[in-house]
This record gives C-alpha cells, structure tokens and sequence, in this order.
C-alpha cells in the first residue's frame, strides 16, 4: 500500500465529512457566533489544503490562492475574537504567521519578475537581471515546498482543524464565554464591521501623509474588512446586495492601488539584495509620478466609501431567531 502524501494526511484530518459535528451549509443572520465560525474558518481552512498540491508543483495562481485562502482564515480569527481567545489561540496564531511568512517570500517574488519583465526596456540587461530574479525564486521555492511537505506543516493543519472544532474557546463556561458565544452572526457582524470600518476610515485620511510602514498597516484593516464582508456574503439579502457590491468595489480599489504600493516597497527590498550583481536594479521600483498616482486612486475611493451608509443590523436582518 502506498504511503499517503502530505496533503491527503492533512485534508483527511481536516475534511468536514471526517469532523465530530455535522454543520449547516451556508451562514444566516440568526446563527450563533460559535457555529459561524466554525463554518467561515472551515472553509478557507479547506481551501487552504486544496491549494496545498499546485504551490509544492510551483504554480503561481496555487500560490496566491492559497494566501489569500490563509488571510481570509486569519481574518476570521479576529473577527470573532474575543470569543476565541483562548490558551491555544496564540499556538495556532503563531504557526499561521510562520506558514503566511514561508509563502510570502514566493509570491513577492512573482510580484517583482512580473514588474521587471512588463517594464523590459534593453532585451538583453533584461535578460541578465532576470537570471538573477529566477535564481532566487527557484531557492525560496524550494524552501516553500519543503516547508509544504514538512511534519511542522502537518501538525499546524491537524491542530489548527483541532482548535475550530473542539477549541477551549467553545467550552469556557463563564457567563461572558457563553454569551459571546450564543450572540447572533448578525448582531456580532453589525457591531464588528462598523468598529473597523470606522477606524479604516479615520486612518484613511491620513493617507497622503503615512509613511511606508503605516501605509502597509492601513492595507492590512482594508483587507481585513474586505475580506470579512466577501466572508459573511450569505447574510446579504437581495435588496442588500447593490450596497454591498458598492461598498466592496472601492474597498477593492482602495486596496489594488495599496497593495501595488506595498509591492513596490517590497521590490525595492528584494533589488536591494541583487545590488552586487545587478547595480541600479531597484531604480524600476522607484517612481513618484506613479506613487503619486496610486495614493490618488486609494483616496477617492476612501473618499466615496466615507460617503456611502455604513452597514446596519438591517443589512444582515438581525431580528431572525437564533439557530441550533
């Protein structure tokens, strides 16, 4: 009999079929907050694995799939804490930072060959400076796929699909625990959406003046209310849709024009390493009128989310009864 392969131990332990407690396929307003999560952190969990095969292959859509999968299930994390804090959360927190960090290096790497090749000027000093690009990619692929394969990967996936379904968090018995986790999907949403939209909003103003550092910082809460409402889109009824539809269109162009910023700061660095061998290879990384540019769009779009109605328990129809 042939031994299973990393990915077909890890999904086996982490299958919703295999799990103790049979969930209910989509999310409703009237839902219990502990129920909710298991279902959001399920999914990108799965969706985490069925990634899993094409980044160890190198293929580089795998590869951003399945960070953006890892980011909608650390997003989910803290959208539903405090319910969740416990003394296991910090382990499971740690070992996906440390997964989030191995595929980083790889796909600023993607980022970077596809700036160098789109803005190819002289064929062949291209073609010399992509040699060293591809070089370094092959090496921190390598070590990805290792890390993919390795006992520790194996160990986060099992614990991680552990603490979801059967973590301290869910048989705390404190009257506090208990509440938190009894509140409904739809009252915990309305209340965490509208936190961290208006603190995305009160940063965003700032944003021609943040530096580097707090511009990166500023992506981070755009992408965690993103990805949260894109999390919780069974909630929206139909007359709810055109709003969210609305509200996700500039959050999305606020965070293109941002993430294209931070990739760029991130090429630098990278350039910066190859400076021995390719001088001036952070120049193609550099550019005001673009940065200039980019901060422009990021602000209209704050400006016009700012304007638009922040989300009401209406939205996600709160007065449903709460769920088994």
């Amino acid at each position: 009999m042939s031994r299973p392969t990393t990915r077909s131990t890890a999904t086996a332990r982490a299958n919703p079929a295999m799990r103790r407690n049979a969930l209910p396929g989509r999310l409703s307003p009237g839902m219990a907050c502990d129920t909710a999560f298991r279902i959001i952190a399920r999914r990108h969990l799965d969706a985490v694995l069925a990634q899993h095969d094409g980044t160890c292959r190198g293929d580089q859509e795998a590869l951003h799939q399945i960070r953006i999968a890892l980011t909608h299930l650390r997003t989910a994390i803290r959208f539903f804490s405090p319910m969740v804090d416990d003394t296991r959360r910090p382990a499971v927190w740690a070992g996906l930072k440390w997964l989030n960090s191995q595929l980083g290096m790889v796909r600023d790497l993607d980022v970077a060959i596809e700036r160098v090749v789109a803005e190819s000027g002289e064929e062949l000093a291209v073609i010399a400076e992509l040699r060293h690009w591809d070089d370094k990619r092959a090496e921190s692929h390598r070590l990805l796929s290792r890390a993919l394969r390795s006992a520790r990967y194996r160990r986060l996936v099992e614990q991680t699909s552990d603490w979801i379904e059967s973590g301290p968090w869910s048989t705390r018995r404190s009257k506090e625990a208990i509440r938190l986790r009894r509140r409904t999907l739809a009252d915990h949403a309305t209340a965490q959406l509208t936190a961290w939209e208006t603190t995305l909003l009160k940063k965003a103003r700032k944003l021609h003046r943040l530096d580097v550092e707090k511009r990166h910082k500023l992506r981070l809460l755009n992408k965690r209310l993103t990805y949260s409402i894109e999390s919780l889109g069974d909630l929206f009824a139909d007359e709810s849709l055109a709003k969210q539809k609305s509200i996700l269109k500039q959050l999305r162009k606020a965070q293109k024009s941002l993430g294209q910023l931070n990739d760029d700061a991130r090429g630098q660095i990278l350039a910066a390493s190859l400076n021995e061998a390719i001088p001036g290879a952070g120049i193609r990384f550099l550019g005001r009128k673009r940065e200039k540019k980019l901060l422009r769009t990021a602000a209209e779009a704050y400006r016009k989310l700012d304007k638009a109605k922040p989300f009401r328990s209406s939205d996600l129809a709160p007065n449903a009864e709460p769920e088994d």
